[in-house]
């Protein structure tokens, strides 16, 4: 994975050790990226000790645990718990997930924790995902049609319903767009996996009727050409997504409009 953005272009030092619980048996090692804007200090990856048998088994629980008994100024985005919402999303022992679905299990040793690569950091482990956002609103993720409203509701068969799974259920957690070497080197022009993603669930959605118009504002050199189908973002995704084949799709799309 690359490095992060780090602000003052600095790499991070070693922080503070925070002692071990009393009369802890079971611990597992943390190594956590550390960073307030407020001060000077450059960021800094602070160790702590979680006590195994006083915290759930999974990566947030962890952090939380660290939070409300170690240190409450640590810093973290986190909701449903239950891998719907994205907010936890983070860089994991080097790989991009949710810490509310990744287990302390799944690795050996320190477990080390940062924010997503390569963005902006607010905060501790809190990246600033407006770039990201916005690009998702730059598609127009929603229903467009130019026929009249029926009466009931926009019908569609259950074959081409079939179509869109494997698309609508993206959370938006950034995991696939922040593991993509384009998108570091590009984010103000491509408009990465989880975007693309989504334009092709409305590109193929049956009941929208702006299909030519779509695909119109994806005709640029940067917003879809980017990509170059490493799979990173197939590789990372938590709800087990291919952002890579739909874009391959779109791109497909383009090369059959124009032979038409």
């Amino acid at each position: 994975m690359a490095q992060l953005v780090l602000p003052k272009n600095s790499r991070p030092g070693k922080g503070k050790t925070w002692p071990r619980a009393e009369g802890a048996k079971h611990v597992r090692e943390f190594h956590v990226y550390r960073y307030d804007p407020d001060t000077a200090d450059n960021p800094r990856i602070d160790t702590y000790f979680v006590d195994l048998d006083d915290c759930g088994p999974m990566i947030l629980d962890a952090l939380l645990w660290i939070k409300n008994k170690v240190d409450p100024t640590l810093t973290l985005r986190r909701s449903c718990r239950e891998g719907i919402c994205g907010s936890c999303s983070m860089n994991i022992n080097g790989l991009n997930t949710l810490a509310c679905t990744k287990g302390m299990d799944d690795s050996e040793g320190a477990i080390k924790v940062y924010p997503l690569p390569h963005m902006p950091v607010v905060k501790d482990l809190v990246p600033d995902l407006s770039n990201f956002y916005a690009q998702h609103r730059a598609i127009e993720p929603w229903l467009k049609t130019v026929s009249e409203t029926p009466k009931t509701e926009w019908t569609q068969s259950i074959e081409d319903r079939a179509k869109l799974d494997g698309l609508y259920e993206c959370i938006l957690c950034a995991c696939c767009s922040t593991s993509c070497p384009s998108y570091w080197w590009n984010g103000e022009k491509y408009l990465g996996p989880a975007a693309l993603l989504q334009a092709y669930r409305w590109l193929i959605d049956s009941r929208d009727e702006t299909q030519k118009e779509r695909l119109d504002d994806l005709e640029d050199p940067f917003k879809l050409y980017r990509c170059h189908t490493i799979m990173n973002c197939a590789k990372v995704c938590p709800k087990g997504l291919n952002p890579a084949k739909a874009i391959a799709a779109i791109k497909k799309m383009m090369v059959e409009r124009k032979a038409a």
